[in-house]
């Protein structure tokens, strides 16, 4: 009887190491794989934005078919904070003319999906190069975006099949950006 039982421990084992553990890893080496493509087009996508100082509806989807090649979905988040300089005015003494203080206060301006995407593609039926539907950064502005994989992927399912889970977190969380450092429109 006991002989049996080692046989039947000694043959789940042989499956799992024969079979399961290399489609785990070869999993993880697909969602590994997934990231890097995933970093390297919005590194490559960020920076020509930063270089150009403008996104077009071509720049943006060619960004968004390299992020499919990776076989996943994801949720893309742009940002852009531009910097205004008002001047300083004192609007207490006399509200109808105010008298100019000195200095400057330095503000930000946020945009966002929401206001960057129907200036990129807007509901008429303008071309795709219409210079209209570049969204224009200026120098000095900061640019950014942030990806987040919405499906589950191979690992994820793997583990959480054997691990009788449910991962809902995002595998694939890139996050990057910087400063417009030209204009060139």
């Amino acid at each position: 009887m006991i002989n049996s039982v080692s046989k039947i421990l000694a043959a789940i084992l042989a499956v799992i190491l024969m079979y399961v553990f290399p489609l785990d890893n070869s999993a993880q080496k697909q969602d590994d794989l997934s990231f890097l493509v995933a970093f390297k087009s919005v590194t490559n996508f960020v920076d020509s934005v930063r270089d150009k100082g403008y996104i077009t509806p071509t720049m943006y989807n060619d960004f968004f078919e390299e992020l499919s090649t990776t076989g996943n979905t994801y949720e893309v988040t742009m940002y852009h904070k531009h910097k205004t300089y008002d001047p300083n005015y004192d609007n207490m003494t006399n509200p109808n003319s105010p008298a100019f203080l000195g200095g400057f206060t330095l503000n930000y301006d946020e945009f966002f999906n929401d206001q960057i995407m129907p200036v990129l593609f807007p509901t008429n039926v303008k071309t795709k190069d219409d210079p209209s539907r570049w969204y224009k950064l200026s120098k000095g502005d900061y640019f950014s975006v942030q990806i987040k994989n919405t499906n589950r992927t191979p690992a994820q399912i793997m583990r959480d099949f054997f691990t009788n889970s449910n991962t809902t977190d995002a595998k694939i969380n890139i996050p990057y950006g910087g400063m417009i450092s030209n204009e060139d429109y």
